[in-house]
This record gives C-alpha cells, sequence and structure tokens, in this order.
C-alpha cells in the first residue's frame, strides 16, 4: 500500500526528582503515528463530538493543569523567542487562531493540546512558557514547554537550533519554582501530581540524523538508533513522571515501505517499553493511543472528515513549504477546514481537533473517573 512516510517520536525533560509516593496520578498519553494499520478503529468525525468550547468549569474530579512537552506539535510559541528558523511567527501561520494573528504554532489555528485544556475547562489554549507576563492562572492551570524541531537527540535540536528536552526539563523546574511561590508548595505539588503531561516527539530525530542527513547512520545501525531513542525516552519518564505523547509528521508522499516497516519495528519496542513503565512506577497511568490509524483513514477517506485536499497542503503548493518558506507572499487556500494538512508538514486545526476528539472519548475518560 502507497502511504505516506510517518516518521517516529517522543519527548523528553526536567531535573528535580520526584518521589514516586509523592505521586498519586501522573498521566501519560502516548500517540504514534505508525506507518501501519492497527487494531485501533478510527472514529468518523461525523460520529465525533466536537470538543466543546471553554466553559471555565471543568469535568468532575477535574485534571488541574495540563503540560506540554516535544516539537511543533504541541509547540504553541516557544520558538518565537529564541534564535532559528523554525518559527511560526508570520502569516499566514494562525490565521484562523483567535485575533487572526500568528501565534507561534505551527498550523492555521489551535493544537491538541489547545482543544485539550479547553476540553477540561482550564483555558481557551495552552499558552507557550516563554511568552513573557504570563498571569498567575495561565501558569498554574499549565504551559507548553514544546519547540518546533527538537528531538530526542541531543544532535537533533543542535542542527535546528531549537530547545532541546533537557532545557525544557530546566524550563519545568524554574516552572515549579514559579508556581510555588505562586500557590505555596503543598498546592502547587497537588497541581503536578495530577497533572496531564504530553509528550510529542522523535521525528525530527529520524529526519534530520537517519534518513534526511544521516548523521547517526555511522554509529548507529537502524535498530541501535531505535534503542538510543527510547533509552532517551525512559530516562525521561524516569525523571520527569510525566506523560508521552509521539507525534507525527508527514515528510514526503511517496510510498517508502522500508520506512513503515522500520516504523513498525520501533512501535513494538515502544509498546513493551510503555509495559514495563506500568510495571514498575505502579504511581502513573499509561495510556498508549495508535493515531495512525485515524489519521490514515482521513488520507483514505476525506470525505468522512469533510476533507477535500489530503495530498497537499493549504500553504502554496502545499508540497515544500514550511516555516519561513509558508508566507504572506504565498497564496493560500480559502478554506484549510477542507485540508488535512496547513503546510507541507503540518496538519490543520480541523485535524488536530479530530484527533482531540478521538482523545477526549477513548483515552481521557480512563483520567476523569
Amino acid at each position: 500500500m502507497c502511504v505516506y512516510t510517518l516518521q517516529l517520536h517522543f519527548l523528553p525533560q526536567q531535573k528535580k526528582k520526584i518521589k514516586m509516593k509523592d505521586k498519586t496520578m501522573n498521566i501519560f498519553f502516548f500517540f504514534f503515528f505508525t506507518c501501519f494499520f492497527s487494531i485501533f478503529s478510527p472514529l468518523n468525525a461525523r460520529n465525533v463530538s466536537p470538543l466543546p468550547s471553554f466553559s471555565g468549569s471543568a469535568p468532575q474530579n477535574r485534571i488541574p493543569a495540563v503540560y506540554a512537552f516535544g516539537d511543533s506539535t504541541l509547540d504553541s510559541g516557544n520558538n518565537d523567542y529564541i534564535t532559528t528558523l523554525f518559527t511560526g511567527d508570520h502569516l499566514p501561520y494562525g490565521r484562523d487562531f483567535p485575533g487572526h494573528a500568528a501565534s507561534g504554532r505551527f498550523t492555521n489555528g489551535r493544537l491538541t493540546g489547545d482543544f485539550l485544556v479547553s476540553y477540561l475547562g482550564l483555558k481557551r489554549a495552552l499558552p507557550p512558557y516563554l511568552a513573557p507576563n504570563l498571569s498567575d492562572q495561565e501558569l498554574l492551570s499549565g504551559v507548553s514547554f514544546a519547540s518546533a524541531g527538537t528531538g530526542f537527540d541531543e544532535l537533533t535540536a543542535q542542527t535546528t537550533s531549537v530547545i532541546n528536552m533537557d532545557t525544557q526539563i530546566r524550563y519545568f523546574r524554574d516552572y515549579l519554582g514559579k508556581i510555588n511561590k505562586i500557590d505555596g508548595a503543598q498546592k502547587s505539588a497537588e497541581i503536578i501530581k495530577n497533572g496531564l503531561f504530553v509528550i510529542s516527539a522523535g521525528t525530527n530525530d529520524m529526519v534530520f540524523n537517519y534518513y534526511d542527513l544521516p548523521l547517526r547512520t555511522v554509529q548507529y545501525s537502524l535498530p541501535q538508533y531505535h534503542d538510543f531513542l527510547l533509552h532517551r525516552l525512559e530516562s525521561v519518564v524516569q525523571r520527569t513522571i510525566g506523560s508521552l505523547l509521539p507525534g507525527q509528521h508527514i515528510l514526503q508522499r511517496i510510498c517508502t515501505e522500508k520506512q513503515n516497516l522500520d516504523t513498525q519495528a520501533y512501535n513494538q519496542k515502544l509498546q513493551n517499553l510503555i509495559q514495563r513503565f506500568q510495571a514498575t512506577l505502579p504511581g502513573s497511568i499509561f495510556a498508549y493511543t495508535d493515531c495512525y490509524g485515524p489519521m490514515m483513514d482521513m488520507v483514505i477517506n476525506p470525505s468522512k472528515y469533510w476533507f477535500e485536499v489530503t495530498g497537499q497542503g493549504c500553504c502554496g503548493t502545499g508540497m515544500i513549504e514550511m516555516g519561513f518558506l509558508c508566507s504572506g507572499l504565498l497564496p493560500a487556500c480559502s478554506d484549510a477546514s477542507k485540508y488535512m494538512f496547513w503546510d507541507a508538514v503540518h496538519p490543520t486545526e480541523a485535524t488536530y481537533r479530530t484527533l482531540a476528539s478521538i482523545l477526549q472519548q477513548s483515552v481521557l475518560p480512563r483520567f476523569l473517573v
């Protein structure tokens, strides 16, 4: 079968250790877009209740905060505050975001993290940690530490000049100090232990270091590089007691059976690691969710999701434009909701909404009882 090329992802970060006995509800989400059909049943968008708008009230026994780590799938604007070419700080990015201005997100509107905090009744969108003048309430209800272009491998962030995982962890430690001052150590600890940690990264590692720029091929065979990345992931989980949301980027619109099989092999290792996490970290909740099924269903059956175009992005030609190449100087489609992808790599808000709806119905109930 000819499918879009999907790569691996995951994410890491933090330094200060939190004793497991103090943790009663550390939540892990795993979104992993694998290059094969899984047993996960894609939800028909016509049957998926849209995520409710922010109402200011959350479900009973609510999650008090959401924390996002990783790459562009969760970066709500942190890259706007560093020196890098990987920024979404210009139109047409953000044209459908509230205010119709570029927010730093690599899409036309909101990301999955934004929909999650809205559903939980926390706020309308998940702000970037590096944004200046965040209110106390914005800090207490969660932020994104993610940075577009990063990965688990330190070499990835060096290549793209973005925020690496260790720095994201350091930012999280700084964040803990801030909320301790705002709400006191006891209350802030309660927020953290019941918080939802979402991690999405790994694609850039495979792209920059193995496939497109084979910087790691001399050191590692592909199975060895998978193991290296999973070891980094395991270290992250041990340090953050967070949550993992491997994300996915579509890099080429060609058949790549070899990479599909590579990803399938990685996925199996990842699931084995998750089982080990659950066995050795009983104070946490882990959830593995394969979202590749829904993504592929969107590609194969676009009308079910009200999409008209899945083979190219909305910006420019939709084949090569992303980041600074996707600019207001280029034409863009008039209605991004009909497109699965916003630029040559990143999904539209409509796609993120559907994925968030799947999370809402299939995963979040585990944590809201």
